[in-house]
């Protein structure tokens, strides 16, 4: 990196900003909800200020790169997305480029897309696998939509889409499975989650094991506590099933997360005899927008 660097990962409802020195050390970061939902038209600039203008006035010479849903449609401007399979270059050369003001220019990331039988796209994910710097592999994202992507001779070969976290939320708050699910105690969390696994593992498909987050409890054999735990580990169990079906079984996941989600889906690959490489999403966030920054410099 020639000069220091200030990086958004600009979502939906939240935004990260990081303030990155040339050796690639975090000199300041700051997480706000004011994601591109809470932006009105023509009011990106005036957004950026609020949430990186102190890291500008800390290092007025940065380059200055966003990524995420800010290059989406109702973002800021759109940055169409470039086709799989995808370098680190070829991702870099169709950033767009946006005036701060009269002076200043900040580039946007594009996203991805994917068409493997079916159309699937990404943004802000893409800087994440980046950064994991893989020559060939498979890389897992969880979240909201979990995205799995298989990198080949460095660049994303291709990757796919899955609706785990908002399956989940549905499930649990909006369906009948609900309706007789508790809080969890301490020990329910392990117990409905080794239960959720083993329900993953059984023929029938996620449509008929989700049902027994019902019917176990009806029968006395489930605890109202157990529920949550046990719907969030099927569903984790099935999404690794469907990528397994979808890229091949594997030997190594490269998995970008912290908190709960690392320990989840760690668990749930380790319990599929699938060996991991943790990597927190912030490391792999810097790492891949200085990578592209790097690109986009040269």
């Amino acid at each position: 990196m020639p000069k220091p660097l200030i990086a958004l990962d600009w979502g939906t409802t939240r935004a990260r900003a990081f303030l990155i020195a040339e050796s690639g050390e975090v000199l300041q970061r700051r997480t706000a909800d004011q994601g591109i939902q809470s932006v009105p038209a023509g009011g990106y600039p005036a957004a950026f200020e609020a949430l990186a203008g102190d890291f500008r006035r800390a290092a007025p010479d940065a380059a200055i790169v966003l990524a995420g849903m800010v290059g989406s449609r109702n973002g800021w401007i759109e940055a169409p997305y470039v086709a799989c399979p995808a370098s680190p270059a070829a991702i870099a050369a169709a950033a767009i480029r946006v005036e701060l003001d009269k002076d200043t220019t900040a580039t946007i990331i594009p996203g991805l897309s994917c068409d493997d039988g079916a159309f699937d796209v990404m943004r802000g994910e893409e800087t994440l696998i980046v950064g994991l710097g893989l020559a060939d592999g498979i890389a897992c994202l969880p979240g909201t939509h979990s995205k799995w992507a298989e990198t080949k001779g460095g660049r994303i070969a291709r990757f796919a889409s899955f609706m785990t976290g908002e399956v989940y939320g549905l499930l649990r708050n909006g369906s009948i499975l609900g309706r007789l699910a508790e809080e969890p105690a301490e020990a329910d969390a392990a117990s409905g989650a080794a239960r959720g696994r083993a329900g993953a593992r059984r023929p029938g498909g996620l449509l008929n094991t989700a049902f027994a987050a019902r019917t176990e409890v009806l029968a006395g054999r489930m605890r109202g506590g157990e529920v949550g735990p046990y719907l969030s580990a099927l569903l984790v169990g099935q999404e690794i099933a469907g990528a397994q079906a979808m890229f091949g079984q594997q030997n190594q996941i490269n998995l970008v997360a912290d908190g709960a989600l690392a320990e989840s889906y760690g668990g749930a690959l380790a319990a599929a005899g699938l060996a991991v490489t943790m990597v927190t999403p912030e490391e792999a966030f810097v790492a891949g927008i200085r990578r592209l920054a790097g690109d986009i410099a040269g």
